[in-house]
């Protein structure tokens, strides 16, 4: 019997709302009147993604030819959400329903000059604990931003089902202290940052990443324009980034990179290589509005890997 591909992507789903206000927060919020802020943006431009970092991994992950199983918990609001992953061939059958709350949802406003006023409710993702994963076999897996309570059930499930999986700290970071980021490394196999979340890292574990990934099968951290950084065996590989042509949005360009990484990953490729897929994914991503709107071709994904860091994945079929 052929071995599964699955890969097991534990995280949250959400709906992200986002609304653009057409002015600047600067010239309405005045410093003196903070004491009793009332504001209204009147915001013509409105438009509602499918996200969440577990939903994001998944779309990449398809994209690549994968086998993604997203596991994550979700309202009696996310019918259309659930359709998608089915009309992408992406198996929920890992998805839990809780009929009395809703799915987790960011509502976001920004400005002519970028700046964000958010507000999230978690919705059906505090109850993430409760979706025992437990019993699906799968090649690897990746504990991304959820609950704290949900990441260490999934992590522990993981470990003790020998399942070796990513531990990907991202939008968690403010809920783990050192104490947690070393229990939770003592069951994860590969650590993924970006550059600030390993700066916080290190501070609250008191140790660099190249230390911790000793302890691990590797770490990446994603530096942004910068490309990445691939800490193995003792020592340090830089992965330049791909040239993008342009930058339009980078919300879910971590969750493109991690997808990337993890096709590498189940698919034997060394860890250098499977990092520069992980680039070019981020790459494709960063040139697109949204978090799951980028549809690049294995073929275009394939000749980008081939082109920028001459390995040659076929087509990647």
């Amino acid at each position: 019997m052929t071995p599964t591909k699955d890969v097991l992507i534990c995280g949250s789903i959400a709906f992200d709302t986002i609304a653009v206000f057409e002015g600047r927060f600067r010239d309405h919020i005045l410093s003196d009147s903070l004491k009793s802020l009332s504001v209204s943006f009147f915001v013509p431009t409105l438009r509602k993604e499918f996200g969440g970092c577990a939903g994001n991994i998944a779309y990449n992950l398809k994209l690549l030819g994968g086998h993604p199983v997203p596991v994550g918990t979700v309202g009696q609001d996310a019918e259309d959400y659930l359709q998608r992953l089915r009309d992408l061939g992406i198996d929920d059958s890992l998805v839990r329903v809780l009929p009395d709350t809703y799915t987790a949802q960011c509502y976001i406003t920004t400005d002519l000059d970028n700046s964000q006023i958010a507000s999230f409710h978690p919705g059906a993702m505090l109850r993430s604990a409760e979706n025992d994963l437990s019993g699906h076999a799968a090649r690897w897996a990746i504990v991304s931003p959820d609950s704290k309570d949900g990441m260490f059930a999934h992590a522990g499930r993981l470990k003790a089902a020998g399942i070796p999986f990513i531990f990907d700290l991202g939008q968690a970071m403010p809920l783990f202290d050192g104490d947690d980021l070393r229990r939770m490394l003592d069951m994860a196999d590969i650590l993924t940052a970006n550059d600030y979340e390993a700066s916080v890292i290190e501070d609250r574990m008191g140790q660099s990443i190249l230390t911790l990934s000793e302890g691990l099968q590797a770490a990446v951290v994603t530096r942004g324009s910068q490309g990445a950084t691939l800490y193995a065996q003792g020592g340090q590989t830089d992965i330049p980034p791909v040239p993008v042509t342009q930058v339009v949005d980078p919300t879910g360009c971590g969750d493109a990179h991690r997808a990337g990484l993890l096709y590498g990953l189940v698919n034997d490729w060394s860890l250098r290589d499977a990092c520069c897929l992980a680039n070019v994914m981020g790459g494709f991503k960063i040139a697109s509005q949204g978090p799951q709107n980028h549809c690049p071709s294995r073929i275009q994904i394939a000749t980008m890997l081939r082109t920028h860091y001459g390995v040659d994945a076929g087509s990647l079929a």
